[in-house]
C-alpha cells in the first residue's frame, strides 16, 4: 500500500490577488466620495418649544397634580348638595316668596305670556257659551275652569310689576270673572246668561272698549278667586297636551319654542298661585315643597330654551311631570 502524503491547499494567483485589491480599492472610492453629499444634505431642525405654554399642559412638579389625600363619601356629597344649592340659587325665587318690589310674578312670566293666554282663553270661552243646551249639558264645566284662570291671570296683573296690558282694569275683571266661575257649579239657565256677560265683558276688554264696571276690591283674596280643582285641570292640560307632545325631540323643541316657553311660565305661575294664603293645604310644609319643584322646574325649562339645549328642556319637563304626579297622588 502506498502512503500519500497530505494536499497543501492551492494559493491564489496573481491575477486573483489583484482582482481583491482592485475591488477593495472601488468600495472605498464610492464610499469616500458619498460623504460629501452627506455633508451637505439639509436636515429638519430640532422643534422649540415654549415653557409658557407647556405650563397650561403639564405640571412642572407632579406633586401639584395630586391631591394628598382621597376625597371621602360625605366630602364628595357635599360637594354634589353644594352644587346642586347653587344652581337653585341662581334660578330665580322660589314659589311663596315675595321681594321688597312687589309680588315677584314678573320673574315667573312675562307681560307676553299673560296677554296670549287670556286671548287664547276667551276664545275658549267663547266655545263654551253658546246655548243653554250645551251649557247644562257639561259646557258649565269647562266655563268654570276658563273663568277661573281667567280670574287668576287678571289677579296676577294686578300685582304684576312692570307694564301688561289691561293692568287699570284688572281687579275689576278679576273679580267679575271669579264670581261667575263660583256660580258654573251647575248649568241652569240663569248661570249660563250671566256666563254671557263675561263673554261680552271679554270682548269689550280685548277689543280695547273696556268694562263698563270698574269696581274691585283693592287687594287680591286668592280665596275668593281661585280654588285648587280648575288650577290642577290647567296643569294637566299644560303638560299634557302642550309641554310634553312638543318637547318629544331636538326638532320638537325648536320649532316649538314660544309654546313651550308660554307653558311653562304658566305652569310657574300656577305653582306659585296654589301656595298663595287662602287656598288648600297652601300651609302644608310638604305640598309647598312640591309646588316649589315644579316651579324650579318649569323655569329650568325657560332655562333650557334660553341655551337652546333640547335635552335640558326634556329632562325639565319631565321633572315637572314627577312634580304633578307627586302632587296629584296626595293632594287631589
Amino acid at each position: 500500500m502506498q502512503i500519500q502524503s497530505p494536499r497543501r491547499p492551492k494559493s491564489k494567483s496573481a491575477g486573483g490577488q489583484a482582482k481583491g485589491i482592485w475591488q477593495g480599492a472601488t468600495c472605498l472610492l464610492v464610499l469616500f466620495a458619498g460623504i460629501p453629499l452627506l455633508a451637505g444634505e439639509k436636515r429638519a431642525r430640532p422643534p422649540s418649544f415654549d415653557n409658557a405654554r407647556l405650563d397650561s399642559v403639564f405640571y412642572s412638579d407632579l406633586s401639584s397634580a395630586v391631591q394628598p389625600t382621597r376625597p371621602s363619601a360625605p366630602e364628595l356629597r357635599g360637594a354634589a348638595i353644594a352644587k346642586a344649592t347653587a344652581a337653585a340659587n341662581s334660578a330665580d325665587k322660589p314659589a311663596g316668596q315675595d321681594d321688597e318690589s312687589g309680588q315677584g310674578w314678573e320673574k315667573l312670566i312675562s307681560a307676553v305670556s299673560l296677554e296670549d293666554e287670556i286671548k287664547s282663553t276667551k276664545l275658549r270661552f267663547d266655545a263654551v257659551i253658546t246655548s243653554p243646551g250645551p251649557f247644562k249639558s257639561g259646557g258649565y264645566q269647562d266655563a268654570r275652569n276658563d273663568l277661573s284662570m281667567l280670574a287668576t291671570l287678571f289677579a296676577v296683573i294686578a300685582e304684576y310689576d312692570g307694564e301688561v296690558r289691561w293692568k287699570d282694569e284688572s281687579a275689576a275683571a278679576r273679580d267679575l270673572m271669579a264670581r261667575t266661575a263660583f256660580n258654573c257649579k251647575a248649568g241652569s239657565v240663569q248661570v249660563y246668561n250671566e256666563a254671557k256677560l263675561r263673554k261680552t265683558d271679554l270682548q269689550d276688554l280685548v277689543g280695547g272698549s273696556g268694562l263698563n264696571s270698574r269696581e274691585a276690591e283693592p287687594e287680591n283674596d286668592w280665596s275668593m278667586i281661585v280654588d285648587r280643582t280648575p288650577l290642577m285641570e290647567f296643569l294637566d292640560r299644560a303638560l299634557y297636551d302642550e309641554l310634553q307632545p312638543n318637547s318629544n325631540d331636538a326638532k320638537s323643541v325648536t320649532e316649538n319654542k314660544d309654546k313651550l316657553r308660554k307653558n311653562a311660565e304658566l305652569i310657574a305661575m300656577v305653582g306659585n298661585v296654589m301656595t298663595r294664603e287662602g287656598l288648600a293645604d297652601a300651609e302644608d310644609e310638604e305640598y309647598q315643597k312640591l309646588a316649589q319643584e315644579m316651579v324650579k322646574s318649569a323655569l329650568s325649562i325657560r332655562t333650557g330654551l334660553e341655551k337652546n339645549d333640547a335635552a335640558a328642556v326634556r329632562a325639565a319637563v319631565g321633572a315637572v311631570s314627577q312634580s304633578c304626579t307627586a302632587c296629584h297622588d296626595q293632594y287631589r
